[in-house]
């Protein structure tokens, strides 16, 4: 089954688990989400795949800070925060990797040997 990284060419965590992945011949697809877009109906759906949504919002990075407290305040709800996700595709936490059977979020090697390898 095909893997597909999604997140950002330059992020350092993005670069930390494609290096992972390289180092263990894994075969994946890299999905830059700056030039390759991220859609709302990607954010649901992986929404729906997670326990947890709001694993999928970065509140560390630059995007979260520069927020007005109404817009990180909307960030409560799935119904606001998914489409302010899409707008602002950095604040996406990031690396998300799907194998079509799980979905993984962040840089985690525990996480990725128990379900990847």
């Amino acid at each position: 089954m095909m893997i597909t990284i999604y997140g950002l060419t330059n992020c350092d965590t993005v670069k930390k688990a494609r290096l992972w992945f390289d180092e263990r011949q894994l075969e994946y697809k890299f999905h830059d989400i700056r030039s390759g877009g991220l859609t709302l109906e990607t954010l649901k759906q992986f929404s729906a795949r997670l326990d947890d949504w709001q694993i999928l919002l970065n509140r560390k990075g630059m995007t979260w800070r520069k927020l007005s407290p109404e817009q990180q305040k909307c960030c409560t709800k799935i119904e606001t925060a998914l489409p302010l996700i899409a707008q602002n595709r950095t604040l996406m936490k990031r690396p998300v990797i799907d194998n079509g059977v799980v979905l993984l979020v962040g840089f985690d090697t525990r996480m990725y040997e128990k379900h990847l390898l």
